[in-house]
């Protein structure tokens, strides 16, 4: 006598028919008791020859043509959660943990086949299912309950940290756990930080406005705060067109003090930076101000601004951006963490994500591997009790 199910033609529509709606088959198949990979056989049955897939209990009246159809839907099929294995257990081929790879496919045996992946993991079936048999040990509980909580850390800053930075975060909330921990737990879960944005920009100076020396000198270790500050102008894309940021930082800290946004980059605009950094900050006199050769920070409107608060002019040299190099790390940051690729739908959604992402995340929330992962308000806070 068999135990195998008998599912009416009925069923097989209606089964269908609910995955269609609720969008996802893995859930699907849960609710309904079978097989993802039975749900997705019925789906392509009814795909190619509609209500005709379900005549009686399962036995499809096809063409020659239609079961050449379906056995090369078949073959996509395997080839594509063989591609899609692959890329998620990057590495984990290279290891000869083979509990790493049974973890894997525990944890994906509802989104691919398990004889498929035992194949590409070079496992077997009977392995899998013998490691599943055994007790759970202390440090696969830990690894678990670790592995939720980097998850959690993860997708709520919004996949901009690594292992360093989670692993700063958990120890700030007293976990004690190593980064090559951290990090292989990482890539089990398939968790990436977003990757490093390496376009470097260099600015050509075409004015003849006076320049200043290079007072900085990329010694960028500052002690105290507001001794100096550093400036530039970086472009946004939105489908409106461009839209201009203006940025002053702190070295101290690297926070960001000032900023002024713009659909245009008039010399005005460096200007309402230094303004709102001087309001929020009120330096003393003999600052020292860096930025690079640009014509904003040339021109005559801005010396004026740098006069009035007393403050030295200190210029990068003609193409070295490198001089000037912690505002540029803080343009990639911001460009691979907010936005990446993406193009905002206008000039009003991008000013706001900026000033979510300098307010809220990069000056109270974000772990500057500079500042010892502290934060830069923590790092400001620390400095003064001292």
């Amino acid at each position: 006598m068999t135990n195998r199910r008998i599912h009416t033609a009925d069923f097989k529509r209606d089964a269908v028919q609910l995955a269609r709606t609720n969008g996802n088959v893995s859930s699907t198949a849960r609710d309904l008791s079978v097989s993802v990979s039975l749900i997705r056989k019925w789906m392509s049955a009814e795909q190619e020859v509609g209500h005709a897939a379900f005549p009686g209990h399962g036995q499809q009246l096809l063409t020659a043509d239609q079961q050449e159809i379906r056995r090369l839907r078949k073959e996509v099929e395997v080839l594509r959660q063989e591609r899609e294995i692959l890329k998620k257990a990057n590495g984990l081929l290279c290891q000869r943990n083979y509990v790493l790879r049974f973890r894997f496919i525990h944890d994906y045996r509802s989104q691919y086949r398990l004889d498929i992946m035992c194949r590409v993991l070079e496992v077997s079936v009977s392995g899998y299912h013998s490691w599943r048999r055994r007790p759970i040990s202390n440090q696969q509980q830990q690894d678990a309950l670790l592995k939720q909580r980097i998850h959690d850390v993860y997708h709520h800053r919004k996949a901009r940290y690594g292992a360093p930075r989670i692993h700063a975060e958990l120890k700030a909330e007293g976990l004690s756990v190593s980064k090559k921990r951290i990090a292989r737990l990482m890539r089990i879960g398939g968790l990436r930080a977003k990757g490093k944005h390496r376009s470097v920009r260099t600015t050509n100076r075409n004015h003849s406005d006076p320049v200043c020396p290079n007072l900085l000198d990329r010694q960028f270790n500052v002690q105290q705060p507001n001794q100096i500050w550093a400036a530039d102008l970086t472009y946004i894309p939105t489908k409106e067109g461009w839209l201009y940021l203006a940025v002053t930082l702190d070295l101290f800290s690297r926070t960001v003090v000032g900023y002024a946004m713009d659909a245009y980059m008039p010399a005005t605009l460096p200007v309402a930076a230094l303004h709102m950094a001087v309001q929020r900050r009120n330096p003393p006199p003999g600052l020292l101000h860096h930025s690079d050769q640009g014509s904003q920070y040339t021109s005559h409107l801005f010396q004026s601004a740098l006069a009035q608060i007393q403050a030295k002019c200190s210029m990068s040299r003609k193409g070295e951006c490198w001089d000037n190099a912690v505002v540029e790390s803080f343009f990639s940051s911001l460009k691979r963490e907010l936005f990446e690729e993406t193009i905002f739908e206008t000039r009003a959604v991008a000013r706001q994500a900026i000033f979510e992402f300098i307010e809220v995340f990069y000056n109270r929330q974000r772990r500057h591997s500079s500042l010892g992962y502290l934060t830069p308000a923590d790092f400001e806070r620390q400095a003064t009790a001292a």
